[in-house]
Formats: structure tokens, C-alpha cells, sequence
């Protein structure tokens, strides 16, 4: 399969905002670059007037003002917006997987949780298959129609349907416990959106 097939196919998002964009480009360059990843020109520069408002649509949907900031700079940009830009960039294209690696855990609370709701009706609206790390135990069973749990490496706890939607964090906790003889402190949890 084709580079710019399988780019198409997969978005993903840092824990990290700075790691999502091209701080000396513009916002509109940056959501140019995204969505030219799915055509065979791939990373060309330039942004084609025709783009420009679908660009202006689709962050505005973000409810924070960027519509109106299209030309500045993203290394201007907060970390909470710069995540909320990265994340329109990785679902632009609409792929079929998009992957989340802790993308809440460097942004203070207020912004977490904006993000948190952003990126919940963009992968709703879209219909995205998500796969979500994090070690945040609440976000996790909030988020998702799936929570599965590792312990180095393995599979150890897979929930989904009433017995998650039942779930609490204590009761999550136990389980963990149980099925790896260690605490939960350093673990990792993964949700699936399907």
C-alpha cells in the first residue's frame, strides 16, 4: 500500500503539544499540511484558497477562537489550543484509527477536560475507531465503549459493555490488582472506541 494511503489511514496525537505542529508556520499552513498527507503530493507547502475555508469551519468548531487567528504563528499558540490544533490535524482527513498517546497529561486541568470533550465529538461525529493511553483511571472509564488494562506488556483486564459502563475506580483498582499482584501506579490504560 501506498505512503500516503496508509497516512490517510491514521492519525495520532502526542502527549506532548509542541510535537502535533510547525511552530513557525501559520495555523492555516499547519491544517494545509494535515489534510495534503492523503493525496500522493503528500507534504507540499501552500495553502490553496478552496482549503482555506474548510480550514476556518472545522476550527471554529473548537469553540476557541482560532477561526479569527488563521495566520498567526503556532508557536504563539497556548498548549491547550496547540492541542486542540493537533488534534483537528490528526482527523482533518477523517482516518480510520486515530491514536492518543496521553494527549491530556501536559495540559493544566481546565484545558484536559477541554480537550477531553473536543476530542469525544470529533471522534462521535466522525465515526473514528480510537486508541487512547492513559494513566488518568476516571477519564478512561468516562471515554469509550472499551478500557482494556496492561501490566508490562500483557493484557490483564478487558472490559467493555454493562460490566464497564458498571464500574467504578476502586472496583478497577481491585481488579487490578488481583490479576497483576501489583498496584496500579505505573500502569497504563487504553480505551477503544469502536
Amino acid at each position: 500500500m501506498a505512503e500516503h494511503r496508509r497516512a490517510s489511514m491514521i492519525g495520532r496525537l502526542f502527549q506532548d503539544p509542541v510535537k502535533g505542529t510547525a511552530p513557525d508556520m501559520t495555523i492555516e499552513e499547519n491544517l494545509a499540511l494535515a489534510y495534503n498527507r492523503k493525496s500522493k503530493n503528500g507534504l507540499r507547502i501552500g495553502v490553496h484558497r478552496k482549503d482555506v475555508q474548510i480550514f476556518r469551519e472545522k476550527i471554529a468548531q473548537l469553540n476557541m477562537g482560532l477561526e479569527n487567528r488563521m495566520k498567526t504563528k503556532v508557536g504563539l499558540l497556548s498548549g491547550g489550543q496547540r492541542q486542540a490544533l493537533s488534534l483537528l490535524m490528526a482527523t482533518i482527513s477523517t482516518p480510520r484509527l486515530l491514536l492518543l498517546d496521553e494527549h491530556t497529561a501536559a495540559l493544566d486541568p481546565a484545558s484536559a477536560e477541554k480537550i477531553m470533550l473536543i476530542t469525544k465529538n470529533i471522534v462521535s461525529q466522525e465515526s473514528i475507531t480510537t486508541m487512547m493511553i492513559t494513566h488518568n483511571i476516571q477519564s478512561a472509564l468516562k471515554t469509550g465503549s472499551r478500557t482494556i488494562m496492561l501490566d508490562r506488556g500483557k493484557i490483564i483486564l478487558d472490559i467493555s459493555g454493562q460490566e464497564r459502563a458498571d464500574m467504578t475506580v476502586p472496583r478497577l483498582m481491585e481488579l487490578f490488582s488481583q490479576q497483576s499482584k501489583n498496584t496500579l501506579d505505573n500502569d497504563r490504560m487504553l480505551f477503544v472506541n469502536n
